[in-house]
């Protein structure tokens, strides 16, 4: 059996942090976790001391410092040093341009002992510069108080920032209120003061990089909705906010609320720079710059308040500094709004009307009932509180049936946009028509406003309204909007017909009737689309679903017309094809009124990437049961001038050029002939008289008996005595008168050729040769009867064969008489 004394000391070594007490001297044994340090100081400047250690070792003072996680005993000479120390226990975190090394974690950090101490929780925290560390409270919240007032709990915490000046008490606060985080620039520090008997609370606050602050310290407050107040004071509070320096709040305001901001207990100081003043800024808005003693405003939406501090006088004791209390006050600006609808006149239509945000201050009412989502199918009446159109979702929807074709509408069924009141708190965002046609029967849709595009990249709609087709079970088939080339949408199953808008109120200004809707009889494939292209205006065609893949085993094709002297050029992208189990994919070019196919490809053959179709075709694709994979295609069709108009066109363009080539050819080969012929019969004459001249011809010359060239005006003696001539040359007296002799030297432009030996008035008689004058030759010269006959060449070359005359003379006569 073990005694009494060896009992109490097993339990000594078991337990740690035991208290004992014996002639008012008190031992506690501490453990410190790791990174914790405990700094256990003296209150009274004389009396109780800590002590470590024992024997002559022991060491006494007014303080301790306690670290590195190993076990120390304390001893407090005194019966209660909880009286007469305090405890302070600090952990340090750091943070880089990324990350900290940890978190504010509410725990006793190996301060159980002490527990009966009123005890201060440090975290020294410190930030990359430029950056500042930032706490988050949003889990429990703070609010601010005097740092002379306790918090119920009796548990407060502490902020703080340093500065190279020293440190700045940003505030004192209590749990739950609307401060959810604040932010230090570079170090500071936050402390929870938890007093003796009391562990502190289970919670932790994350710290985190915050941004980059020009102001010593930012607080966040989130406002609460409905009424509510909050204080905030300045730093240092009640002693002045540090000179030159910066202090920003920023206020989250709820939806519908407007809020307060009042300036109390404040004290100026005297400014030797600058001027003491608070600034606003809000989002979208200029900011506002007021004094402070201005009166302010209310406020609404979100908005940062900055208090700035002036270059303060401080030489004299009595200048005060600034200090300020700011009041902030939040109430509610909603408003009730009563709305009557009637849709006696939209037959089938109903009206939803959703709340999108749960937390919205919005509450809708319908027949004085509140609800969360109301449903509009007749005379309502509606009441919305506090509710903006980002609070509240309006949608529409009607079923249109037919269930026998002849019971059909002969007429195509608009779809058209809802009038509804301008009171509810959002306009229209959607309106969706369900087809259902009967079980042989088709829907037919077209657009009032002109041919549709698919909406696919290269072609994305950026109207203000989209049109989603889609099959009654949710299956897509494509979205459209306006301005497009498809002219016809054919569907063979139950679908709908959503319009939504791709902005806020479009609905309200776009389109109001969007397509017209027909009961046909069916067709072969499920879906079909009429399609008429355009010049300068590429068409992308997607198969259904796209880019999902087209639902199995149906048939889509499109029905493509091309104007006339054009060819269409078809270009497949984005083909992605499954494996088949069951059947095969099929892509289709045929020309309507043909009965072979231009193109056809399946999943397992190699596709061309473009091919060209000159008249009206079809375009079908065909998808199989795939095993895996899916099956979409986008097709891309161009029109292009066609090749065998180009080429009809270049050859009639070359055959006209070749007429007037030929008939240019004949006119100058004429010209070039004619002139030939006039330059044939021109002769120039030698006159004696000096003057050339160049006889000129029109036709054909004549004969000598045709013509009057031996038809003399008059006749000198000289010729008249011919007979005598002859005479004398038979005896010497003359030459030879009719005896051709070359020319000798002379040219137009020299002198007639005179006899050496006689005069000028007396010339010697030169030998006439004669001349064939054409019919219309210049007429002859008048010559008196008293002129003499000269020399007279005619310039011609010398014959090679000597008496043979030039064929291009003509046959040589004989004068009757010279000229």
């Amino acid at each position: 059996m073990s005694s009494p004394t060896t009992t109490v000391g097993l339990l000594l070594l078991l337990l740690t942090g035991i208290v004992s007490t014996a002639s008012g001297v008190q031992k506690l044994t501490i453990t410190p976790d790791k990174g914790t340090t405990f700094n256990i100081t003296s209150t009274q400047v004389k009396g109780c001391q800590v002590c470590t250690g024992a024997g002559r070792s022991q060491r006494c003072d007014a303080s301790l410092l306690l670290k590195d996680n190993t076990p120390v005993s304390v001893e407090f000479e005194c019966p209660r040093p909880q009286d007469a120390f305090k405890v302070e226990i600090s952990r340090n975190i750091e943070c880089t341009t990324k990350s900290c090394t940890g978190h504010i974690i509410q725990a006793d950090f190996g301060s159980l002992p002490l527990l009966d101490f009123n005890r201060k929780f440090t975290w020294n925290l410190k930030a990359a510069a430029p950056k500042a560390f930032k706490i988050d409270f949003s889990g429990t919240g703070l609010r601010q108080i005097n740092p002379s007032e306790s918090c119920p709990d009796r548990h407060s915490y502490t902020l703080q920032a340093l500065q190279t000046t020293g440190s700045v008490a940003v505030g004192k606060y209590c749990r739950a209120g609307a401060i959810s985080s604040a932010q230090i620039l570079i170090l500071g520090s936050f402390s929870l003061e938890v007093p003796g008997g009391q562990k502190p609370q289970n919670s932790q606050f994350d710290v985190s990089v915050g941004e980059e602050i020009k102001s010593l310290a930012k607080i966040t407050l989130t406002l609460p909705k409905g009424t509510s107040s909050s204080v905030l004071l300045s730093p240092n509070y009640p002693d002045s906010f540090p000179d030159d320096d910066l202090m920003e709040w920023y206020f989250h305001v709820p939806d519908q609320h407007k809020t307060a901001v009042r300036f109390f207990n404040l004290t100026q100081p005297s400014c030797l720079k600058k001027e003491t003043r608070v600034e606003y800024h809000s989002k979208g808005r200029a900011a506002l710059v007021r004094s402070l003693n201005d009166p302010h405003e209310q406020r609404s939406g979100d908005f940062s308040m900055t208090l700035r501090n002036c270059e303060m006088e401080r030489r004299r004791a009595d200048s005060p500094g600034l200090s300020v209390k700011v009041q902030v006050s939040t109430s509610s600006a909603r408003s009730s709004v009563l709305c009557k609808v009637d849709l006696s006149k939209a037959e089938g239509l109903v009206l939803y009307i959703k709340k999108l945000r749960p937390t919205s201050a919005c509450e809708m009412k319908i027949n004085s009932v509140t609800k969360e989502n109301i449903t509009v199918t007749s005379n309502s009446e509606l009441s919305f509180q506090g509710c903006t159109p980002e609070d509240v979702e309006v949608t529409a929807m009607k079923v249109i049936e037919c269930r026998q074709l002849r019971d059909c509408p002969k007429t195509p069924v608009r779809l058209s946009l809802p009038v509804l009141p301008g009171c509810l708190p959002a306009p229209v965002s959607s309106v969706t028509w369900h087809l259902r046609p009967p079980a042989h029967g088709t829907v037919e849709l077209t657009s009032p406003a002109g041919p549709l595009r698919q909406s696919l990249p290269g072609q994305l709609c950026n109207d203000s309204l989209i049109i989603k087709v889609a099959e009654d079970d949710g299956t897509d088939i494509g979205h459209f909007c306006p301005q497009g080339a498809i002219q016809k949408i054919q569907i063979h199953t139950n679908m709908s017909v959503t319009v939504s808008n791709t902005g806020r109120n479009a609905l309200k200004t776009c389109y109001k009737n969007v397509l017209d809707a027909c009961f046909k009889d069916e067709i072969s494939e499920r879906y079909i689309f009429t399609v008429s292209s355009k010049k300068n205006a590429p068409v992308l065609l997607a198969t259904p679903g796209w880019p999902e893949g087209m639902k199995s085993q149906v048939t889509v094709s499109w029905i493509v017309s091309v104007p006339p002297k054009m060819e269409a050029h078809l270009m497949f992208a984005n083909v992605s094809q499954p494996k088949c189990s069951l059947r095969h994919t099929k892509i289709r070019v045929q020309r309507v009124g043909r009965r072979e196919e231009d193109y056809s490809r399946r999943e397992d053959e190699e596709a061309e990437e473009e091919i060209t179709v000159s008249e009206r075709f079809y375009l079908n694709m065909s998808n199989c049961m795939p095993e895996r994979g899916r099956f979409s295609v986008i097709t891309k069709i161009t029109l292009r001038e066609s090749k065998n108009f180009l080429l009809t066109t270049i050859l009639s363009v070359v055959a006209a050029l070749l007429v007037i080539f030929i008939i240019v050819l004949v006119v100058v080969c004429l010209v070039i002939r004619k002139k030939k012929k006039l330059l044939n019969h021109q002769v120039s004459i030698y006159n004696p008289n000096g003057t050339s001249f160049l006889p000129g011809q029109n036709n054909f010359p004549k004969s000598r008996e045709d013509n009057e060239s031996h038809v003399y005006a008059s006749i000198e003696d000289t010729l008249v005595y011919t007979h005598l001539l002859r005479k004398g040359m038979e005896i010497g007296i003359y030459g030879e008168t009719d005896t051709y002799r070359s020319f000798a030297g002379h040219t137009d432009s020299q002198k007639p050729l005179v006899s050496k030996t006689s005069s000028v008035n007396e010339p010697d008689e030169g030998v006439y040769r004669p001349f064939s004058y054409p019919a219309e030759g210049p007429p002859l010269p008048n010559r008196p009867p008293s002129h003499e006959l000269v020399d007279n060449e005619i310039y011609q070359s010398e014959d090679p064969i000597g008496g043979e005359r030039s064929p291009s003379l003509g046959p040589r006569l004989e004068p009757e008489g010279g000229n």
